[in-house]
């Protein structure tokens, strides 16, 4: 009897017949992708193919890319630090500053396409549906389509939309993703493999302290992202796919794992030895929490100086006009 209904709970005919028509849907999406966008020439077949492929065509072509807000330095006239004050704690790094360590992790465990693909990986997307359709969790967004969603969020975050931000997968309809897949591959036209790996960097969310890699890099281990270890760096690039779940200081045992898996992806895709591996997996996580310090509280001046600049720069807000990486506002321009 037990295992009469233990095979019931394993064949579910409506989880069944749901995923196979997910693989359906995916399947002629990637026939879209390649036959309506990539060979224009070739006439899509169906109909359900067809509204696909007119829905796709609906979509912007084109990405507006501006640097996302930054911290703002308040600096004194001499030039010296004041304060700093920022909506999202990021400070943007170029690629050549950032540890060889965490962007072979990123593009191991997010997208080991990355160099290959022309910013919508089919290949990926029919391994996570396969995958997915035998009780897995696995996306098939590339590298390019995350920095995409990314920038569009932060669009709507800076112009005040919040409600329509969406944050992951599950939330994400067919017109999302499409609209998406379409923008990842006029971006590829656009920017180099590395311009768009350095973008996605400096954007992703770490955690509500900590946006971009440099600002993860010192919140989470006090240092900065071009001496990142293999170890921090893997721990770091586990991180974005849940940051509340891999939360390296919340939720250790899982952000060992996650850690541990990346160092495995690193591992069967060449970026590191065997030797290496092993000796990366028996480092402890080792965190190190430096926390951001905003605002007067924390002025290396006299407590009236301090007081005096930020009344005087009250009308600065870093996501109106976001810095670039090293650039501050001075009080006596203010």
């Amino acid at each position: 009897m037990r295992e009469e209904k233990a095979n019931r709970r394993k064949f579910r005919p409506a989880t069944v017949w749901g995923r196979l028509a997910a693989f359906v849907t995916v399947s002629a999406l990637c026939g879209v992708l390649v036959a309506g966008l990539l060979v224009p020439a070739v006439v899509v077949m169906g109909s359900a193919a067809q509204g696909t492929s007119k829905l796709f065509a609906r979509f912007p072509s084109e990405l507006t890319v501006t640097p996302p807000g930054q911290v703002t330095k308040i600096v004194a006239a001499d030039g010296s630090h004041l304060a700093s004050v920022f909506d999202e704690n990021r400070v943007a790094v170029p690629l050549e500053k950032m540890s060889p360590n965490i962007r072979n992790a990123i593009v191991a465990v997010e997208d080991y396409r990355f160099y290959e693909h022309g910013g919508v990986d089919t290949t990926g997307i029919l391994r996570a549906v396969i995958s997915n359709l035998r009780g897995g969790r696995q996306g098939g967004s590339t590298i390019t389509q995350q920095y995409v969603a990314n920038v569009i969020n932060d669009h709507l975050m800076a112009e005040g939309r919040h409600e329509e931000v969406v944050l992951n997968g599950q939330q994400k309809q067919l017109s999302h993703k499409l609209r998406e897949m379409k923008l990842a591959i006029a971006l590829e036209r656009q920017f180099t493999k590395d311009q768009i790996l350095e973008g996605y960097l400096n954007i992703v969310f770490f955690n509500r302290n900590a946006y971009g890699i440099q600002a993860a890099s010192q919140y989470f281990f006090s240092v900065d992202a071009k001496d990142l270890t293999l170890p921090q760096a893997a721990t770091l690039a586990g991180l974005v796919n849940g940051p509340a779940l891999f939360d390296p200081v919340a939720r250790p045992e899982h952000s060992l794992k996650r850690r541990n898996l990346v160092l495995g992806a690193m591992l069967e895709h060449g970026y590191i030895t065997e030797q290496q591996h092993n000796d990366a997996v028996k480092t402890p996580m080792g965190a190190k929490l430096n926390p951001p310090k905003q605002g007067c509280a924390y002025a290396a001046h006299a407590q009236y100086s301090a007081t005096s600049c930020s009344t005087r720069c009250s009308a600065i807000r870093p996501s109106a006009t976001p810095l670039t990486a090293g650039q501050t506002r001075s009080c006596a321009a203010a």
